[in-house]
């Protein structure tokens, strides 16, 4: 029932500003707070806090942010004894700058996670046997990343791929490999070659990735919710009206819970619900871990918008 989390491990520094500031400008903040993220931590800690064992695989640097971090994800219950410390180099940091409305941009100087390599990759595969589902995401170097798959592939681990930070060119033998993945719209344009905006052209972006040789397609649709298509059937998970503060590991909440859903045995369907359930949740509390639900206050409100 365990999951495994490979990729990258941030402290993020998150300043609210009234507006996004456009190229040369300097907007004054009225907020800043620094949280614990990094995509690959985020959704460790998303499924960790809905119960499941989650085992994280990574590297922060040997600095007092990597510390923290370390800490932190121990404390949300998860195991820490494969992320190793890199005491040449900093620790991830993300810098967020976030509106009114909730959007963000965001900045990444990667330090140690851009070192994660073949250290990683062998603690990555000892846990593989045991493991129900892999996450992996693309914050660690590409080589690392296809040759975390192919291990994943000779397993009886089900493989879910987050494209993000997205790359247009991923390599093509990386498709195949995938069992599960899940793109939002910007991420799924990119990796296509056109806009998706909404269900229709969703349906024709996993259509394009089932070509690709990726089996299971599920497109984050933000406001509209979220398509899944296998090479069987597709659907549509509506989506849940919440009041936004922030977007900040929205997906990463959606991921984490899916993964965890997966790893409980649940169908597929019911998967991408938990997944919609959390990145609900996420997006009405600030930052990224921080806004991650717990188990009963994502139960109870799963139970309120199951249909």
């Amino acid at each position: 029932m365990t999951v495994v989390v490979f990729g990258s491990i941030n402290i993020d520094l998150i300043v609210k500003v009234p507006h996004l500031p456009a190229k040369g400008e300097t907007v004054i903040g009225h907020h800043f707070f620094s949280a614990p993220g990094g995509k690959a931590a985020n959704q460790a800690v998303a499924a960790a806090k809905l119960g499941v064992p989650v085992h994280l695989v990574g590297q922060v640097g040997g600095d007092e942010f990597g510390q923290i971090l370390r800490q932190q994800l121990q404390g949300a219950g998860v195991d820490i004894e494969r992320v190793t410390v890199n005491p040449h180099t900093h620790s991830g940091v993300a810098s967020i700058v976030v509106d009114e409305t909730g959007q963000n941009t965001i900045a990444c100087a990667a330090g140690a996670n851009s070192l994660v390599g073949a250290l990683e990759l062998q603690q990555f595969k000892s846990l593989l046997p045991e493991a129900k589902v892999a996450l992996l995401e693309l914050g660690i170097p590409l080589p690392t990343i296809l040759a975390a798959a192919n291990e994943v592939s000779a397993s009886n681990c089900l493989l879910v791929l987050d494209p993000a930070p997205v790359q247009a060119n991923l390599p093509r033998e990386l498709f195949p490999l995938i069992d599960i993945i899940t793109p939002n719209e910007v991420e799924a344009s990119q990796l296509v070659g056109f806009t998706v905006d909404g269900v229709t052209t969703a349906r024709q972006a996993a259509s394009f990735l089932h070509q690709m040789g990726v089996k299971t397609v599920i497109i984050t649709l933000g406001s509209q919710g979220a398509f899944c298509s296998t090479e069987e059937e597709s659907f549509w998970v509506k989506p849940i009206t919440v009041e936004v503060v922030d977007t900040i590991a929205a997906g990463d909440a959606f991921n984490g819970a899916l993964a965890a859903a997966l790893a409980y045995g649940k169908s597929l369907r019911e998967a991408v619900q938990w997944g919609t359930v959390a990145g609900s949740l996420a997006v009405t509390q600030k930052g990224a871990q921080p806004s991650l639900p717990d188990r009963d206050s994502f139960m109870a409100f799963l139970t309120r918008h199951s249909h």
